[in-house]
């Protein structure tokens, strides 16, 4: 049986969160989401558990961070292409995210950051198959190019 990975953070407009996933391309599972949280299927086997501060405060007895000026966590995701995490950010740009810093790129591999309309931060990523197979350094030195930048 294939794991599960359920990501959940917080939101203040839940309506809102559903929304800006939704523009991202992503569906939202009706069998789990009523008004304290929403149930955002990224994938058959990634799941974001969007949830209002007040909901995710019964999981734990920390103190809850504003992801608006506080890192608890970088999600990142892969894509297929350079262009096709240029599309996600831009839908995510259009839905009411924003691009909290300039696009990485390192050679071996494209990111840019986005984040949602509370701050919770995603990275979107293309690494070129052959800097995953035999790793950075190898790739860059087969494409003539020095060892990559440490990131």
């Amino acid at each position: 049986m294939a794991t599960n990975i359920f990501v959940n953070f917080t939101t203040n407009d839940l309506d809102r969160s559903k929304a800006f996933y939704e523009a991202l391309g992503y569906t939202i599972n009706p069998l789990f989401t009523d008004d304290n949280a929403a149930c955002v299927v990224l994938s058959d086997t990634i799941y974001f558990m969007v949830q209002t501060r007040e909901f995710y405060a019964t999981f734990t007895d920390k103190e809850i961070i504003d992801p608006r000026t506080q890192a608890g966590a970088s999600i990142a995701l892969s894509e297929d292409s350079r262009e096709g995490v240029d599309a996600i950010v831009a839908r995510g740009l259009e839905a009411g995210g924003i691009e909290p810093r300039p696009a990485q790129d390192y050679g071996f591999m494209y990111s840019r950051d986005l984040e949602d309309p509370d701050g919770n931060n995603l990275s979107y990523l293309y690494m070129a198959p052959a800097a995953a197979e035999k790793g950075p350094e190898a790739y860059m030195a087969e494409q003539g190019a020095g060892a990559p930048a440490q990131a």
